[in-house]
């Protein structure tokens, strides 16, 4: 039993849970600075030739599971060890503390009381009066009172004992809502063009929500720069009901347990006409040889195949740029105007972007929610002061002694004191 208590004890040091916040810390850190779940082949190419601090290559990274710090074994292990140490820490100490306060402490003697934080002896010969006054003033100023034979006990705050413990509780549904959402929630990303949907399934691996995009707008300055992009998305339920719902950067949509974000926005398809041809509607890729936001696709100018063209744009507003198989810039075309390409007329009808979406859904959100409503109240708690003040009439002497204490804001007590005894004497 001593050892086991020695483990609890050691277990459950302010020293362990600040050093297991601290590597916790780090790790979340080293989350944030390493890209997380891309494949193997991605972190071999990015750090056997420059390792993360300089020694971490590739091997070791993924050896150590950085590529997904937040369900790693370590980390998941110093979750539970912290999460532990906080509940051995309230079982230990905060709810003896708290059954402390409960209970009531009887005083007897004047030695008792002097040696309080604040003690102060009054002379009084009308020792009944004193003590009533004394009582009826403690009530007045919402003191929960006690009354014994000549005795007084009287305390106040009670309930902020009640805070750490809460607090306690709150961090561990945190990390028990963050872990379960780690391993058990999902992340979606798709760009999807204006008429596309994506299907989800639900847990039994059956069609669930649909998100048909509608709409996707881009916001531009008089300058061009990208200001906001909103989506204009439908919620298509199993059984046929829809909803229309609107979302843009920094304005997600949550809906049953699923956050939509407006992530980014791209370009899918130019719609083309050739010589007297039909409109064409021609998929467009990224071209990041070309620069970071540049979108492309290759086509033929005659019917085998022969002299290819490649056609460029940056913006749903275009112009679109054609080039020569070598490269040669042939024309620059804005929408709903036409040139003569190697014998080829080509006209710009329309470019259709894409909107970046980025489903989440994580089953320890409502936990996570819970956690923070429980460390605000229980934080809001703590702020209150417990405060205890006893009160003994010794009749032979004719001293009233009073006594107090309290866990935090004691000079606010030793100033309340003085009120009580001015009021005798009065």
């Amino acid at each position: 039993m001593k050892k086991i208590s020695q483990v609890l004890k050691w277990l459950s040091s302010l020293k362990i849970a600040i050093l297991l916040l601290l590597l916790i810390a780090i790790s979340c850190a080293a989350g944030t600075l390493i890209p997380q779940q891309e494949s193997n082949q991605f972190y071999y190419d990015n750090f056997n030739k420059n390792p993360f601090l300089g020694i971490i290559n590739g091997n070791i990274l993924l050896l150590l599971e950085f590529n997904h710090v937040y369900t790693s074994f370590w980390f998941l292990f110093l979750l539970i060890w912290l999460g532990l140490a906080l509940a051995v820490c309230s079982f230990r100490r905060q709810l003896p503390i708290l059954k402390s306060a409960l209970n009531w402490i009887d005083y007897k003697s004047p030695r008792q009381i002097a040696k309080l934080s604040i003690a102060q002896t009054i002379v009084s010969h009308n020792h009944s009066e004193s003590l009533e006054k004394i009582k009826l003033n403690l009530k007045k100023q919402g003191w929960n009172v006690k009354e014994t034979e000549g005795r007084i006990a009287a305390r106040q705050g009670v309930i902020g004992r009640l805070g750490p413990i809460l607090i306690h509780l709150g961090m561990i549904l945190l990390m028990i809502g963050a872990t379960y959402g780690s391993l058990n929630g999902k992340t979606i990303e798709r760009f999807l063009a204006p008429g596309r949907s994506i299907d989800l399934l639900n847990n039994n691996e059956e069609k669930g929500l649909t998100i048909e995009l509608q709409k996707f707008k881009i916001e531009r300055d008089p300058q061009g720069r990208t200001e906001q992009y909103t989506s204009k998305v439908n919620i298509i339920e199993p059984n046929g009901n829809i909803k229309s719902k609107e979302i843009s950067v920094n304005y997600p949509l949550r809906y049953q347990g699923l956050t939509l974000y407006q992530a980014e926005w791209a370009l899918a398809a130019i719609t083309i006409q050739i010589n007297n041809s039909p409109k064409l509607q021609i998929p467009i890729e990224a071209i990041p040889d070309l620069g970071e936001q540049v979108w492309g696709t290759i086509i033929p100018t005659q019917k085998d195949g022969q002299n290819p063209i490649l056609l460029t744009v940056d913006s749903e507003l275009g112009p679109v740029s054609v080039f020569d198989n070598d490269g040669t810039l042939l024309a620059t075309l804005s929408i709903n105007k036409e040139v003569e390409v190697k014998e080829t007329t080509i006209k710009i009808l329309n470019i259709i972007p894409s909107s970046g979406l980025l489903l989440k859904y994580d089953p320890g959100v409502p936990l996570v929610y819970t956690s923070f409503a429980i460390i605000l109240i229980g934080g809001s708690l703590s702020i209150i002061s417990t405060k205890k003040i006893w009160v003994l009439l010794e009749e032979e002497n004719s001293m009233i002694y009073i006594g107090g204490l309290s866990n935090r804001n004691l000079s606010g007590l030793s100033k309340e004191l003085p009120s009580l005894i001015n009021n005798l004497d009065n």
